[in-house]
Formats: structure tokens, sequence, C-alpha cells
């Protein structure tokens, strides 16, 4: 028996587990015989519009160069020499052969250790050799540039003290898109000016005394830049998903959650108390897989059917780059009656002619997505997150966000700062600026993109997202690239395991619209040559070609 005639033999499975609140939906009140016999039509036209969808547009496959056997071998001996160094290291701590540095616990042996997850074996024997890449800090704004304190350490990174000095360097790790994290600007002065009339601080959650003038017409005019009913705001993105993912599921609901979905998702995800199963990353044949077999089998104890199936997934994955396939999971929530959740967190503002996100990007309805989330830590150079959808999303949420009810609200200052970027992005201003920065980026995007992968590189994600992973695979090459960057003037993120899988490391660029040709050709050169030095053209598809080679033969071209 086929799938489509296994469902539609079920019809005991109501449209009860597609509520998203009881304020949401009046399915409960429907007739058993009424969703009989339309469910058996749903689904044929579901079909259809489906087909149609995917018929219709144009969805870019990411396809990754697959890793060489070699590659992973030597990764893998790395990581097993590096852990069998450190149980020596342990045993000689164990002796008293060497001194035992970090987090100390002053309890009684009687105690539990307080410091357990801190004095990880990871953590002392690998993380704190190369901690020199991390942490770093900032006296600056996030710009194009910045200026890094200097700081050495004497005891391999155990502790740091600071020299005095400042490091100006280019920054290619920031999440400043359109580049408006500034401090001489419309944004930023509109933002100096709140201070006057609000204040820093609400001292309040929204439900309270923390709702300001500021509050409401800001998210008036992001439900007008978002073509949706209404929007609510929150102080901080993190959150925005730790506490709104349980207000929308719950016991008896099940969550189908992309591989790769940011810790804040997963997190909110696993705090709703619902059942949680994982799709394969962008992998819409899988999706379907597992929304058949949850409709079919029901809950896994009960065998009832599902109150509630919310898919959750990102527009563009921050440690890939790479764009969730939306037009096809539209389709497929709509033919198997589930709710979407989409988290635009890195696409709102950078993606999208006029950067309204991966939704404008593949033209889909604004409206077809249930619940559109979005942080404002990004493109618009400031902080904080909001959930836009129905009115009767929101008015549910006022009621039942721990954010919204709990947590003082959005400072005036970073309010006025996301008002005043998102006018200047609408073009409300009387000027271009924020459409000439949403272009900027793109292009920037392409040509470093293009270079990247010409020089050799192995370089993931989809061709518009402004996330560029490089890959390394090996720790002590990702330590290595980092440091020689930083000599070159160039402050990079990289990235390794556990934040990725062991074969998985990777420098992270991330591009603005603030970078000068000159900018970009300067870190290309750059990765370039580090690139030679420690060998990190691994491609066999892109034949290596060096930057200033290119560079020529497009000057004599022209």
């Amino acid at each position: 028996m086929t799938f489509d005639k296994l469902l539609v033999n079920n019809e005991n499975q109501s449209t009860e587990f597609i509520k998203l609140s009881s304020g949401l939906s009046n399915s409960e009140k429907q007739s058993n015989s009424l969703h009989k016999r339309n469910h058996s039509r749903n689904l044929s036209t579901s079909s259809l519009k489906l087909k149609n969808t995917v018929k219709k547009r144009c969805i870019q496959q990411e396809k990754y160069e697959e890793t060489s056997k070699l590659q992973v071998f030597f990764t893998h001996l790395c990581y097993t020499i590096l852990e069998i160094f450190g149980h020596i290291r342990e045993f000689m701590r164990k002796w008293g052969l060497e001194k035992r540095k970090g987090a100390v616990d002053n309890n009684t042996e009687d105690f539990a250790p307080l410091f357990n997850s801190y004095e990880s074996f990871h953590t002392r024997n690998v993380y704190v050799r190369n901690r020199d890449c991390f942490n770093r800090p900032v006296c600056s704004v996030p710009g194009a540039e910045i200026e890094l304190v200097e700081r050495k350490s004497d005891d391999y990174n155990w502790t740091f003290y600071y020299t005095g000095e400042k490091i100006k360097v280019l920054n290619m790790g920031s999440y400043n898109y359109l580049g408006f994290a500034e401090n001489n600007g419309p944004s930023s002065k509109s933002a100096m000016k709140s201070i006057e009339d609000f204040g820093v601080s609400s001292c309040s959650s929204r439900q309270e005394l923390g709702t300001l003038k500021c509050h409401l017409e800001l998210e008036e005019l992001l439900a007008k830049f978002l073509g949706v009913e209404a929007v609510l705001t929150f102080g901080m993105g993190y959150s925005t998903n730790v506490t709104n993912i349980p207000t929308l599921v719950g016991k008896n609901c099940l969550i189908l959650s992309d591989e790769l979905n940011h810790v804040s998702l997963i997190l909110g995800s696993r705090l709703s108390g619902a059942t949680i199963r994982v799709f394969k990353h962008n992998n819409v044949q899988d999706l379907e897989s597992k929304l058949k077999k949850a409709i079919i089998e029901g809950h896994p104890v009960t065998r009832r059917p599902w109150r509630k199936i919310l898919i959750v997934v990102e527009g563009v994955y921050s440690m890939e780059g790479t764009i969730t396939p939306l037009p096809e999971i539209i389709a497929l929530k709509k033919k198997y009656k589930a709710y979407l959740y989409l988290d635009e967190a890195h696409s709102i503002g950078a993606v999208g002619p006029t950067g309204r996100g991966v939704v404008e990007h593949y033209g889909c309805d604004p409206k077809d997505v249930d619940v559109l989330m979005g942080t404002f830590s990004k493109s618009f150079g400031a902080a904080g997150g909001y959930v836009a959808g129905s009115q009767k999303l929101i008015d549910s949420l006022k009621n039942t966000s721990h954010s919204h009810c709990y947590a003082s609200s959005m400072s005036a200052p970073v309010c006025m700062q996301t008002k005043k970027t998102l006018e200047i992005i609408m073009g409300l201003d009387g000027t271009k600026e924020g459409q000439r920065r949403i272009e900027q980026l793109a292009e920037n995007t392409r040509y470093f993109r293009d270079k990247l992968k010409k020089m050799g590189f192995i370089v993931y994600g989809n061709s518009t997202s402004p996330v560029v992973p490089t890959l390394c695979f090996l720790p002590s090459k990702v330590v290595a690239f980092n440091r020689l960057m930083l000599e070159k003037g160039i402050a990079v993120v990289t990235v390794g395991y556990p934040a990725t899988s062991l074969v998985g490391s990777r420098v992270r660029f991330c591009i603005s619209a603030a970078y000068t040709r000159e900018m970009i050709d300067k870190v290309l050169q750059a990765v370039c040559e580090c690139g030679d030095q420690i060998g990190l053209k691994f491609s066999r598809k892109n034949p290596a070609i060096k930057f200033k080679t290119q560079k020529d033969a497009e000057n004599k071209r022209f």
C-alpha cells in the first residue's frame, strides 16, 4: 500500500494536531465527517501544487566537493595524536609531575566537582593551547576595520596580560552585513538622540511599563516591510527562539528540525517538551518521509495523532552558508497540514533584491510562513529579535511569551538604531543608500566567493549567501591560519570541533557592504599566501590559481 493511500485511510487524524494555539484555530469545532470528506481532496490538490511550485521556481542546490579520504585520515590522525598526548599530560598532572592549572574547586572532596564541565579533557588539552585565537577584546565599532587590544601570554594561553597597545585590522568576522554598525551615521545619531528622550533602559518588561512609543513604531514599520499583519519585537535575538518556541508547541506535539539548526532553535525546541525529530540538512525528501511517517504512525507511545507538527528551519545557515529550499518546504507543509517556523537571522536585510530575506529571494508569499523570526544584530547593526506573522499569532504571544512578559524590553537606543536602519533600507529617508548597500553586499559576496574557488579552496554555501565557509580540516591548520592572518592585519573567525564535525573545521568569512574592492583584494591576497604556506588548497575540482595571476589576467582582458 502506498503512503498516499495510507494517509487517506488514516482519517482519524483530525486537524487537531495542527493547531498553533487554542486561540488560533477552530479546527476542533469541525466535525470528523467534514474532515474525512475533504482530506483526500486536499492531499491530491496539495500534491499538484507541490509539483507546480517545484516546476515554476528554480532552486539552487548547493553541491559540495566531497572531502578526500586522505584528508579524513589525516584529520582523524591529528585528533588521535592530540588525545594521546592529552592523556599523557593528564597522567602527569594526576601524579604531580605537571602543575594543574585552570579553575580550581575549593570545596572538599566529598562535594561533587563544581567546575566539571569547564575542566573537561578537550578544554584543558586542546582549547587552551588555541585560546589566543578566540575571545579577542575589541575596542572599536565592528565596521570594515576594527581595533583589537593586544594581549600576550607567557604560560601557553592559560592567562593573558595586556600590553596597552592596539592592533588595527580588517574585520572579516562580524555579522555587519550592510555596514550599519558605525559610530557616525544617521542610524547611530538617531540612537544617541533617543537617549535624551528615553534614557538607556526601560527598566521594565513590555507587558508592564516597558513598552515605548518607538517599539510600536518599529513593529508597525517592520510589519509593512515584511508584508505580514503584525510583528512583536524582543530585546535579544537568541532568547527570541528559546522563549517563543515553547509557547507554540508542547507535549504531544512534534518538531521536525533541520540537523544544522542554530543552538537557539535546538534549545527552544528542547524546552518546549515536544518530541523532536531531525531531518537531513536541506533534504526535502527526508523531510517528507518523516512527515508521512509522523502522520501515519502518530505518537510513538499512544499512537494518537500529533496535536501539531512544526517544521523548524533557517533562512541562511550561519555555519554552512546554505539557503533553505523554502518553496519546496512550503509546499510540503501545505500538503501535510503542518506549520513552518523560519529563522531569518542571517538572511533578513542580506538576502533578496530589497533585503527581505529568503522569502523574497524565492518569490514566496510571506503569509505562507506561519512564524517568521529574525534578529537585528546582523544587517541592522543593533540587537534584539522579532517574530512576525498573523495578528492572532502576535496577540497570543503577547500573553504567553516569556521574553515579552518577564524580560526587560529593548532599550530605546537599540530600537531607534534598528528603526532608522529599516527606514534607510526601505528608502523612506528619501535616498537610495539602503538599496545601494544591499546591491554592494551581493556584488562583494559574488566576487569574494568566485576568487576563493579559483584559488583552489573548498568553499561551502549558496552563491548569494554572505556567509562564506572555507574548509581547513586539520585543527592545527585552523589555528595556524588564524594566527597568520592576524599577522597580515586581518581578523578572521575560525571554527573547529565540537562546533563542527570532526573533519569540518573551517574559517568562516562574513562579507559586508562596507568593504571596498581594495579591502577585499587585500584579504584575498593574504588568504592565498596563507593557503600556500600551510597547504589549504584542497580542491580537486578547481585547479589552484594564485590571486595575483587572476588579477593580472583580468587587467590584460580590460
